[in-house]
């Protein structure tokens, strides 16, 4: 008779536990839960790609003497701008050389006389641009094939471009170059040039693309390493909003928009257009006055209390361990 009496109070307790356990389970879930309302931004998105490119110069251009000999004078130095005709390097034959080396032995209006009767030969600059490339010095001796001088009519970045993103670059296009040495600076350029022929990188194919500074800096340099970063849209006063409040389905774009205060917010479907690395642009289906509701899980760090894992070693009292001998006892 006393059994029949506990049966029922068993079965209370143990409804009363799992009601407790439901509701601790449904409040930490909701808890875990995080909800952020935002207003859309009317702000400039952009889409694009980068690569990898390097400062080269357009025109490279050595200036190589007409005969071997010796040079006289330099007149320019590295980086200075050249104008077409200019005089760069004063240089004697080798002949001329070993006559002034002979007359200077005669004295000073010996010397004098051979270099006036015996002219020099002038090198000098068949274009518009910059020494890039002076490192011959007074002196020295140069054969024909020898670089006294390099130019370069302008600095400009040549991008590798993938073959799978050679589709999205079109001539004159705007895009960012940023030099590993230089990170924070911003140079705007435009692509000037698409070559035709591919070459292979590492088994993947790719295509040299030239883009054109709209101003070159003073720290360019030939050689330096670039990010390249190809513009592929932009607007300036577009609707954005974050990506974590686009609910993707299978009948398009939603997000939850609040209505009334307290009241649950609907889902309204919207069209998207340009997308970034963070924001979306909505082009239609949200207002600028709209809230945007975004729910998110928070992150929850593990409990503490480690003795509820049967995975790692338990650790027992010196009483415990006493009481547990005269047990097995």
């Amino acid at each position: 008779m006393r059994k029949n009496k506990l049966i029922p109070a068993v079965i209370v307790i143990v409804a009363v536990a799992a009601a407790l356990l439901w509701f601790a389970a449904g409040r930490k879930k909701k808890d875990t839960q995080l909800v952020i309302e935002i207003k859309p931004v009317i702000a400039a998105i952009e889409n694009s790609f980068s690569t990898t490119g390097e400062v080269l110069p357009r025109n490279r251009l050595e200036v190589k003497p007409p005969v071997s000999g010796r040079i006289d004078e330099l007149l320019v130095k590295e980086g200075e701008t050249v104008k077409s005709g200019q005089i760069l390097v004063w240089m004697s034959s080798t002949e001329r050389a070993a006559l002034l080396d002979a007359a200077r032995g005669q004295g000073d209006e010996k010397l004098a006389y051979w270099k006036e009767v015996y002219k020099g030969i002038p090198l000098m600059s068949p274009i518009d641009g910059e020494v890039i490339v002076a490192t011959t010095q007074p002196g020295q001796t140069v054969t024909t094939a020898d670089a006294v001088l390099v130019l370069s009519d302008r600095l400009i970045v040549r991008a590798q471009v993938d073959e799978t993103d050679i589709g999205k670059v079109k001539l004159g296009q705007t895009s960012e170059i940023e030099l590993d040495a230089y990170p924070d600076a911003k140079i705007n350029a435009v692509v000037e040039h698409i070559y035709y022929e591919s070459t292979t990188v590492n088994n993947v194919t790719i295509y040299q693309v030239d883009l054109v500074p709209e101003s070159v800096p003073d720290f360019f340099r030939s050689g330096m390493n670039a990010t390249v970063y190809f513009i592929t849209a932009r607007r300036d006063n577009a609707l954005t909003i974050p990506q974590e409040a686009v609910i993707q389905e299978k009948a398009g774009a939603f997000v939850l928009v609040k209505t009334n205060a307290g009241a649950e917010p609907v889902q309204r479907q919207v069209t998207l257009g340009i997308l970034d690395d963070k924001n979306v642009e909505v082009v239609a289906g949200l207002n600028p006055d709209d809230t945007v509701v975004i729910r998110s899980k928070k992150f929850v760090l593990p409990s503490s209390n480690t003795s509820t894992n049967p995975f790692l070693p338990q650790r027992t009292r010196p009483g415990q361990q006493q009481q547990q001998q005269r047990q097995s006892r």
